[in-house]
Parts: C-alpha cells; sequence; structure tokens
C-alpha cells in the first residue's frame, strides 16, 4: 500500500498552544468557583502570573504602545487565558470588530469593551468574545464620579437592567467595578454571564487585581478594595538610588584615574607597536599607566 506523502510529513509545532481555558470552560465553569484574575502590564508580569497558577489574564489593547506589546505578552505566557482591554471611543462597530479581530489574531482570548451594547451586539454577532463592563466605569465616571455604584434601591435595579442589556447583545462575560459585594453575588446569580469582581466582593465568578496593585507598583494610596502583596513602589526607589550612587562612584573614578585599571585594556606587544610607530612616523605618545 503507497502511503500518501502528507501522512509522513514530520510534525510541525503548533502555531497557538493549546490554552488552560477557552470561553466554553469558563461558562461551565460559572457558580462552581471563583477564578484569580490579574491584569498584567509587562511580559514579565504576565510569566510570572502563568508561573504562579493564575487562571486568567487581562490587558490593555488600547494605545499603539500597548498594541505593539501583545505578541510579548502572549509570548511569556502561551497557555494563559488572555483578555484584551480594546481602545475607547472606537467610532463604529466596524471599527470595533476590526481592532478585535487584530488582537485574536494576535493571541488574544477574548476583547473586552466599555462601549455601549450596539458596539458590543455587532461584535458578538462576528462571534468575537467580548467582555463588557458594569458598575463604576472609570472611562465614563464624568457621569457618576469615583464611588461605588448600586447602594440605592434605583441604582441597584439600573445596574440589573444594564446587566440584562449586555448580555442580551451577547457578552459572555461583564467587568463588574466596585458594586456592593451582597448585590454583586444577586446580580451573578441571575445572568448566564461571567461576572468578574473588581471590588466588589467575592461572590461572582473572577476575582479581579490590577498587577500594580498586588505588586505596590506605584506612589498613590491603594484603593480600597484591593491588596498590596509587595512594595515594588519602594524597591524601585531604592533600585534609583542605587543607580545614581554607581553612576558618581564611575565618573569619580574616571576623574581620579582610578578607570580603567590594567586589569580592564587590552596590550599590544611593545616591539609590535615599536614597529607600527616606524611604519607611520608617529611620534609615540606619552604613557601614563
Amino acid at each position: 500500500m503507497r502511503i500518501s506523502a502528507l501522512m509522513v510529513e514530520p510534525s510541525r509545532p503548533m502555531l497557538r498552544p493549546r490554552k488552560k481555558y477557552t470561553v466554553f470552560d469558563l461558562q461551565q465553569l460559572k457558580g462552581k468557583r471563583c477564578l484569580t484574575h490579574i491584569h498584567v502590564k509587562s511580559p514579565q508580569e504576565a510569566a510570572a502570573a502563568e508561573a504562579a497558577g493564575v487562571d486568567l489574564m487581562s490587558c490593555s489593547f488600547d494605545s499603539p504602545e500597548a498594541q505593539a506589546r501583545l505578541p510579548a505578552l502572549v509570548a511569556a505566557a502561551p497557555n494563559s487565558f488572555l483578555s484584551c482591554a480594546t481602545p475607547h471611543g472606537m467610532a463604529s462597530p466596524e471599527e470595533a470588530i476590526r481592532v478585535a479581530f487584530r488582537a485574536l489574531e494576535i493571541g488574544a482570548s477574548s476583547v473586552y469593551c466599555s462601549a455601549s451594547p450596539f458596539i458590543i451586539e455587532a461584535m458578538a454577532r462576528e462571534r468575537i468574545p467580548v467582555v463588557g463592563h458594569l458598575g463604576m466605569i472609570p472611562r465614563h465616571v464624568t457621569w457618576t464620579g469615583y464611588r461605588a455604584i448600586g447602594r440605592t434601591v434605583e441604582e441597584a435595579k439600573e445596574l440589573h437592567r444594564r446587566m440584562k442589556e449586555l448580555e442580551n447583545a451577547g457578552a459572555y462575560a461583564a467587568e463588574l467595578e466596585v458594586v456592593p459585594h451582597n448585590l454583586a453575588r444577586l446580580l451573578s446569580s441571575q445572568t448566564q454571564m461571567i461576572l468578574m469582581s473588581l471590588g466588589s466582593g467575592s461572590g461572582c465568578d473572577t476575582q479581579f487585581l490590577f498587577s500594580d496593585d498586588i505588586l505596590g507598583d506605584y506612589d498613590e494610596r491603594l484603593p480600597r478594595h484591593a491588596k498590596a502583596y509587595r512594595n515594588f513602589a519602594a524597591e524601585h526607589a531604592r533600585m534609583q538610588q542605587e543607580r545614581i550612587a554607581a553612576f558618581r562612584e564611575y565618573i569619580a573614578d574616571v576623574h581620579d584615574g582610578r578607570f580603567p585599571e590594567r586589569s580592564h585594556l587590552v596590550e599590544m606587544e611593545a616591539p609590535l607597536l615599536d614597529e607600527v610607530v616606524r611604519a607611520i612616523g608617529a611620534v609615540p605618545a606619552s604613557n601614563k599607566d
């Protein structure tokens, strides 16, 4: 029997490794356990989060710099579910679809979009996995102020209405930011969407924090809903002082003739150098060493 050449070709590596989770997997896990979720901002953080065993990651895809960084994040955490935040103010459903497909082609698992259900519905029709946003939305904070959303009956009812709008538009998940924890638990039980808690308690489907908060990687006051597990800001400040001190020592060594030392130099054999001097008719330089 003649075997086809296609059957004997050596196997090739997968272009995209199989992810730890798919959207289907997340939907099957709804209500069963709370998944861990970290927003990362660098390949080093993505690699660390995957090595630590985090369930989900998210990242920015809302600027040229963030879009250029996405391939490195995917490469650093190839097995992780990674959701990308699309730019604010996309002018049309067509633009939103183009941006989302670009992120998915690079390796994103889904996209986050804080736009209206009109935009999200267009993306969902193209089978793009979309995460919406409920509660306090920083990009819309001019309408609410920086505060918890849903502490009154009217606000809670409005949250429920907006949640159903997103669900009906086709979003598979929604970030729920700074909502009373008992209300968040109720809302999570009333939707098929994956609700991602950012400052909304442990009754949702994922517990979400930014790497900046976890690492203490900024000088501002830590938000009430966050917890810092390290103090990277102090470490960065210490490292900056070490940089300054090292540069000052180098400058002083050059001025005082302590650098370079003979151990740092490569030397030509004296007879050969004399031969070069004769060949080019040079006046030998004074030996400062």
